[in-house]
């Protein structure tokens, strides 16, 4: 009998690429990885481990109908950075979605975030609104679009995933030298916690969900590894990196100054973070997490491996 196939779309990012990386470790699916160029050279390492590399574009959907033909289930996931238009990622998300429709999906996963303007109504002055229509763009967009999924009557999960521990390697957010030569950690986090995961580790539970199959449809659930506090971080990072590291609760609205692309995006979302610190943590369990991924790793771990990574700005 031939194996259920699961169609992972951005398999050569950090989440679809996680997720076909444990397909085809684990045996029990086919990976089929939907990548925009199957000549690259991160389609063909997927290639290697034996997944079914085809050719799909989000801002297609029809590519995508292509791509998602036969499969059993399909891991949708959309790419604010690439771009950084809340308006293409809607677009972007109603292609997922219809597209998993036209295919016959019997399980779909919609990787998601929260429409932070149902705390945050765009009139409230606590944070800007951005782009004329939203308080956290990279967020409210995904949320927004979880309607498309449910409006379709599809056999959904919708997935919140956290902070990527990995952006501390990717996005320059990890430890800088102050003037006198320590190092300090700077946050908007307040003393609140900040949910976090190991970017693989989304991917590896969303290969938990699918195997558990009709449990989690028409579900949601929230995915994490750590939930810690910026001192926490501090220390972690000090701990790994043999030096003093000290934590340093940057204001919202310096965060948001500094001018970087994205910086209010960043600074609002920190914000988020910081005053509905209720609802991340009632919404991310570790616990569940752990079930769904036996080796999700805690941040001290991911630490453990990636600290010569980690640039000191």
């Amino acid at each position: 009998m031939s194996k259920k196939v699961i169609a992972v779309v951005g398999a050569t990012g950090a989440q679809g690429g996680g997720l076909v990386r444990a397909i085809c470790r684990d045996g029990e699916f086919a990976a089929r990885a939907v990548v925009r160029d199957p000549s690259s050279e991160k389609a063909k390492a997927l290639a290697a481990l034996g997944a079914d590399v085809v050719s799909g574009d989000v801002d297609d959907e029809e590519s995508l109908a292509r791509a998602f033909a036969g499969a059993y289930g399909t891991y949708c996931v959309t790419f604010y950075w690439a771009h950084m238009s809340p308006e293409r990622e809607l677009r972007q998300a109603r292609n997922l979605a219809q597209a998993s429709k036209t295919a016959g999906a019997r399980h779909v996963i919609w990787s998601t975030l929260e429409d932070t303007r149902k705390w945050v109504p765009l009139d409230d002055q606590r944070m800007p609104t951005l782009m004329g229509a939203y308080k956290v763009p990279h967020f409210d967009a995904k949320g927004e679009a979880n309607g498309y999924f449910n409006e379709l009557g599809l056999p959904v999960t919708f997935s919140y995933a956290s902070f990527y521990w990995d952006n501390f390697i990717f996005f320059g957010m990890g430890p800088r030298k102050a003037s006198d030569g320590t190092l300090t950690l700077d946050l908007p986090l307040a003393d609140k916690k900040l949910t976090g995961i190991v970017a693989e580790d989304i991917g590896k539970c969303a290969l938990g969900v699918f195997k558990r199959g009709a449990q989690y449809i028409a579900t949601s659930i929230g995915l994490a590894g750590d939930a810690l506090t910026g001192a926490q971080i501090a220390a972690a990072f000090g701990k790994a990196l043999g030096r003093d590291v000290r934590y340093n609760a940057v204001p919202f609205d310096v965060y948001r100054g500094l001018g970087f692309p994205g910086a209010n995006d960043l600074g609002n979302m920190f914000q988020f973070y910081a005053e509905f610190e209720d609802v991340l943590l009632a919404s991310r369990d570790v616990a569940l997490s752990r079930s769904l991924d036996p080796e999700l790793e805690s941040f001290d771990a991911w630490l453990a491996r990636n600290a010569k990574s980690i640039p000191i700005g």
